[in-house]
């Protein structure tokens, strides 16, 4: 017997046990919406997801309990409440590109909601019906370690023994929402900057030509954020760094040095159009003018050339997974010796067919919808399937490699995305019928294969815990129904209640949704032959510079040039609490078993701060739009107060992990972060 059937799952294929129950799947549905939108603000914001099975699994553990439920059940509540973040990510990365390209003049009208409904509904739908052809096969790998499955399997298992990381989780989402609540009422300041002033000069060259230069640099502070701090600490010291760099380089670099050129010019421009007065809030005014306009375009071609190097350093990995998809599809068709056992049953294939056959042809109707080009709708349909098949299967196979936290979907999106827009540019589909349809051949495979890699890592924790297949790839088919129907809602509200406290709305500083903003210049810029080319490809020749380097991820540079500098100085600050952590630990000589306790508490408390911020970020974000005006303390609240917030989250992160690292002679759980 080979040591693949030797495998013995903790609940027996015999075990008739409840698993897919009314009660399951009603936690499930209700942790999907709320863990996506938490994670909808989350990447609209600071353009990164965390992963929900953590959460999901830990929340439907607390409150199955109370049932007196079954692990099945926990595993089937976490599976459906885990493709809720999936499903965000798909949607924050495209959904607001239609509005950021101007495809979209408003975001709320109900053609538009029902727009991105099917969007997001038949991505899921393909993404799901494709993973269950590759389920079998990629599960039972012994090559791919699926190390955030194994982490979440172990929380089960340890939930079964009484021990649960809950209050962890819970407490600190309590934290989190405490201190949103009390920055929107103003009891201390979000951020403080200052803009400080270069000396005037005369600049003579050589060859007699002079120029005037002055302006400034703006300093700011990092922005009090649990949730960002709460990413630092996830993607830990090293990352978060590399994030604050690019911060750096679009701050303390760029900005300052074409403010210092073109500050003269600037000035003079304001004056002709009638501004007598020039105060720091003109120069802060005019600072991020010269970021948005000049400096994000530089991130966005480092963006691209990032994503394009990220794909080729994964070529083994990328080849390797769309021969297995293949050769999967070939098994999958041809059944198994295993049919009729529990643990192996997924959906019949018949149905699964036929399936993506309905879904072809409601992608078929919504390109065609957008282009208004039969041609061009049905190229874009067979390059939806082809593209959406194999990247559903290299999603699922990086998953099994290094977990769905790590996952290159943008990457994966935004090859697609050129393809699509060269192919229409071919067809002659150009225009906003061009852009959109680029955008929604980009938004379903988005989604289809956020959807996949995070279905897949579910179904090896299914396959650990010895959960039923079918039961969780229908109990995701809900899933994907209800977030598809809800996730147009957190965007829209984040969106106007922005503009309605005085922002712009998505794409703005408050969300700069960097990944559907790049999906929106490059869509425009092939499509309508509007892309700022020179900046582009200043930034892609400053990526190849990183690449040569050999900066571990040129990527989080750029997004950190991308980002406003509160927030990746925020993320920086998270990630220096976690060096700090990191250090103690070793200091204090932690074995292996505590430092994986230490490690996993750490991330229950940076996943409820994050989750605590959003919600009540997102409830704020309702009052705005139904002009429900809330309380102020202060007028003009000090930063002072604020640095004890950054105190505060600090001892949290620290102290709590270590007060609860455990016994030395306890055994270890697996990392969350392995």
């Amino acid at each position: 017997m080979s040591e693949q059937k030797r495998f013995v799952p903790f609940v027996s294929p015999e075990t008739n046990m409840a698993e897919f129950t009314i009660r399951a799947l009603v936690i499930g549905l209700i942790m999907s919406v709320v863990l996506g939108a938490a994670n909808a603000y989350l990447g609209l914001k600071a353009g990164m997801t965390i992963a929900a099975t953590y959460p999901a699994a830990v929340i439907g553990m607390a409150v199955l309990r109370i049932f007196k439920g079954s692990i099945l059940e926990e595993n089937f509540a976490r599976t459906v409440g885990s493709i809720g973040e999936s499903v965000a990510a798909g949607a924050i990365f495209t959904i607001p590109a239609f509005m950021i390209a101007g495809v979209w003049q408003e975001f709320w009208s109900v053609r538009h909601y029902l727009e991105a409904t099917a969007i997001m509904f038949v991505g899921g739908v393909v993404g799901i019906l494709f993973v269950t052809i590759l389920r079998r096969v990629m599960v039972e790998d012994r090559e791919l370690p699926f190390p955030e499955s194994v982490a979440a399997s172990e929380i089960h298992k340890a939930g079964r023994s009484g021990k649960s990381g809950a209050k962890f989780l819970f407490w600190a989402m309590g934290l989190g929402a405490l201190i949103q609540i009390l920055k929107q009422i103003q009891f201390f300041a979000a951020s403080w900057e200052k803009f400080i002033y270069f000396a005037k000069q005369k600049l003579t060259f050589s060859s007699g030509a002079s120029v005037e230069a002055s302006g400034g640099a703006l300093l700011s502070t990092p922005g009090v954020s649990p949730a960002y701090m709460g990413v630092g600490y996830i993607i830990g010291p090293n990352l978060a760094a590399l994030n604050f760099t690019g911060g750096l380089l679009a701050w303390g670099l760029f900005v300052p040095l074409l403010l210092y050129f073109l500050g003269p010019e600037l000035l003079a421009s304001l004056q002709a159009n009638g501004v007598t007065e020039v105060t720091d809030e003109t120069w802060i005014g005019l600072a991020n003018q010269v970021w948005r306009s000049i400096v994000r375009p530089i991130a966005i071609g480092g963006m691209l050339m990032s994503a394009a190097y990220t794909l080729y350093r994964m070529r083994k990995s990328l080849g390797a997974g769309l021969s297995r998809a293949v050769g999967d599809v070939k098994k999958a068709a041809a059944g198994s010796s295993h049919e009729e056992i529990r643990t192996e049953k997924d959906m019949p294939f018949k149905w699964v067919f036929i399936g993506l056959v309905l879904a072809s042809v409601a992608t078929f109707i919504i390109y065609n919808y957008f282009s208004g080009d039969v041609l061009a709708a049905l190229v874009a349909t067979v390059v939806m399937i082809v593209a959406g098949f194999f990247f559903a299967a290299v999603s699922g196979y990086l998953v099994g490699l290094i977990g769905s936290s790590n996952n290159p979907i943008s990457g994966l999106t935004i090859s697609t995305l050129i393809v699509a827009a060269i192919l229409m540019v071919a067809l002659g589909v150009t225009g906003m019928p061009g852009i959109a349809a680029v955008l929604g051949v980009a938004a379903v495979i988005c989604v289809a294969a956020a959807v996949a890699g995070e279905m897949l890592q579910d179904l090896k924790v299914g396959h650990i815990l010895g959960g039923t297949p079918w039961k969780m790839q229908v109990g995701d088919l809900f899933g994907i129904l209800l977030s598809a129907a809800v996730m147009f809602f957190p965007l829209l509200i984040l969106h106007q209640g922005d503009i309605n406290t005085g922002g712009t709305g998505l794409g703005g500083k408050a969300y700069p949704a960097p990944q559907a903003s790049l999906m929106a210049i490059l869509a425009k810029g092939i499509v309508g032959g509007d892309m700022a080319w020179p900046l582009i490809i200043v930034g892609i020749l400053m990526a190849i510079g990183f690449i040569l380097l050999k900066v571990k991820s040129p990527m989080l540079v750029c997004v950190g040039m991308y980002l406003p500098l509160e927030t990746s100085f925020a993320i920086f600050i998270g990630g220096l609490i976690k060096g700090i952590l990191d250090k103690i630990s070793e200091k204090r000589k932690l074995n292996d078993a505590q430092k994986a306790r230490v490690e996993n508490n750490g991330v229950l408390l940076a996943s409820g701060l994050i989750a605590g911020e959003a919600l009540v970020g997102l409830l704020f974000a309702f009052f705005a739009v139904v002009e429900i005006q809330t309380p102020r303390i202060f007028e003009a609240p000090s930063f002072l107060v604020s640095l004890l917030v950054f105190v505060v989250v600090g001892y949290v992160l620290i102290s709590t992990p270590l007060k609860n690292a455990g016994r030395p002679d306890e055994p270890a759980p697996p990392s969350a972060m392995a």
